[in-house]
């Protein structure tokens, strides 16, 4: 497994999932640990989402080819 199907499969989603759980940290008023570390959380997994998401998807083997023949022209 590559890292770009590594961070598509797993990465991107854990930090999108990490930022619903900080928000819903945030909102619920019952436990204080998880009230006081929502707002890291979210901001974690808000950093998270933005590097993954720079990250591109596995190239095609269509587009390598074609990349490769405009290289070479």
């Amino acid at each position: 497994m590559t890292f770009r199907q590594l961070n598509r499969r797993y990465l991107e989603p854990g930090s999108q999932i990490l930022m619903i759980f900080g928000i819903i940290a945030l909102c619920q008023p019952w436990n204080l640990f998880l009230h006081r570390y929502g707002l890291t959380m979210t901001l974690i997994g808000l950093i998270a989402f933005m590097i993954t998401g720079k990250i591109g998807p596995e190239p095609s083997p269509q587009q390598v080819d074609a990349h490769e023949r405009e290289s070479e022209a």
